[in-house]
């Protein structure tokens, strides 16, 4: 009789976690203007002139009411605030754009209809880089797309007011009389990746506490003697000590703690001072760099303590795989399918990437993120020394001991 395979069950396995990894990756970000939803975008109507004859209100407020009820499909979260309302929202990283409806706005439009017009009326769109240069493209395309639907509603009404009065040449102005300007609303450094370092470098803080914690792991359990240490064609096998589960935990999370010191140092090392990454705090910056990795890192072995063998496959859907599409901080969450935006509230790389992009881009203000982020620091790590000592104490109380007499 033929024999069966073996690998099949590890052949099946790996097609199964190739689909999730393709299903989960890929359908974050597959189309993002159809998912895209209330997109939050400030609406700003500094226009206090009178009314034209024969009209109740300005244009600047007409034109205001008119695109705040029309949300664009839903893409659109227009929030109706002053220009400095805005511009802290900006500062803040709560908005990804703006459209700004000047002073002066309806005296402008009413002059192109007589001589004595003198300039162009203008709507200003701000862009905010900062929060990723999607993000900010997609507010710059819905704003644009309102200023320009704007315009043309105006150039309606002012043709009809000007009548037989209007040469062929006065008509096109009219058409579209109000020039659309985009400025950045909130500037960011020339050395920023377009808003992605945020991203990158949260991306290295996790890559950085998974793989410290791995490595610590069997670092750890080679040289208690419970894994064999192989090189290449070399093997050999250390003594086993007979330690508890919990014993053993505690030693890899201490060391974890500062195998983690040294990483986060060379990372912000050579970020910023090799390759020259915008970055203000930096003290500030490197301390929470630490304690984030450090969450990762606890939690990683947490994890690992709990489901032994699997637990670095666990842990890499937990704090990469799954992390990753829900990030927000290259696709906005207002971008990704629900799902997404369902684990964006507990993901860690979201929780994190705020943060690093409240340090990096947003002068490091609470309200930018970063308030929420060590909160939710402090909730991982005290999860993670939570869930993992509660595991080994389980398995310690039970008799699952690791100690295997070693044969003579």
């Amino acid at each position: 009789m033929p024999r069966r395979c073996c690998a099949a069950p590890d052949c099946g396995l790996t097609g199964l976690l190739a689909l999730l990894l393709s299903l989960l990756y890929m359908g974050g970000v597959v189309n993002p203007n159809a998912d895209l939803r209330d997109l939050p975008i400030a609406l700003v109507n500094d226009d206090l002139g009178k009314p034209p004859p024969g009209q109740r209100e300005n244009l600047g407020t007409q034109i205001a009411a008119a695109i705040a009820s029309d949300d664009a499909g839903g893409k659109a979260g227009w929030r109706r605030l002053t220009r400095a309302q805005a511009q802290t929202q900006l500062d803040s990283g709560k908005i990804y754009g703006a459209l700004v409806i000047p002073a002066g706005f309806t005296d402008s439009v009413t002059a192109l209809t007589t001589p004595g017009a003198t300039r162009q009326p203008m709507i200003t769109v701000l862009t905010n880089p900062g929060k990723g240069s999607l993000g900010s493209s997609l507010a710059s395309q819905i704003t644009t797309q309102a200023a320009h639907r704007a315009s043309r509603s105006v150039g309606r009404q002012l043709t009809a007011s000007a009548g037989a009065r209007a040469d062929t040449t006065t008509k096109l102005l009219l058409a579209d009389p109000v020039d659309v300007v985009t400025q950045i609303g909130h500037p960011i450094g020339a050395h920023s990746g377009l808003g992605l370092t945020a991203f990158y470098y949260t991306l290295l803080l996790v890559l950085a506490g998974f793989m410290g914690g791995n490595v610590i792991s069997s670092s750890v359990d080679t040289a208690l003697g419970y894994a064999d240490n192989e090189i290449g064609p070399w093997h050999t096998r250390r003594p086993t000590v007979p330690i508890s589960r919990t014993q053993t935990l505690l030693l890899k999370m201490l060391m974890t703690a500062g195998i983690t010191f040294v990483s986060t140092a060379l990372v912000l090392l050579a970020c910023v001072t090799v390759l020259g990454m915008d970055a203000s705090h930096l003290p500030l910056l490197w301390i929470y760099s630490y304690c984030a990795a450090l969450a990762v890192g606890l939690g990683v072995q947490a994890i690992n303590a709990a489901f032994g063998g699997l637990g670095q496959l666990v842990s890499m859907f937990v704090f990469i795989v799954l992390g990753l599409p829900s990030s927000g901080t290259t696709i906005p969450l207002q971008a990704v399918p629900g799902f997404y935006r369902f684990l964006s509230h507990f993901e860690p790389m979201r929780q994190l990437g705020y943060g690093v992009r409240a340090i990096l881009y947003f002068d490091a203000r609470a309200d930018a993120g970063l308030a929420r982020a060590w909160v939710m620091i402090a909730i991982g790590t005290v999860l993670a020394l939570a869930f993992g000592f509660a595991m080994t104490a389980y398995y310690d109380r039970k008799g699952h001991k690791r100690f295997t007499p070693q044969p003579a």
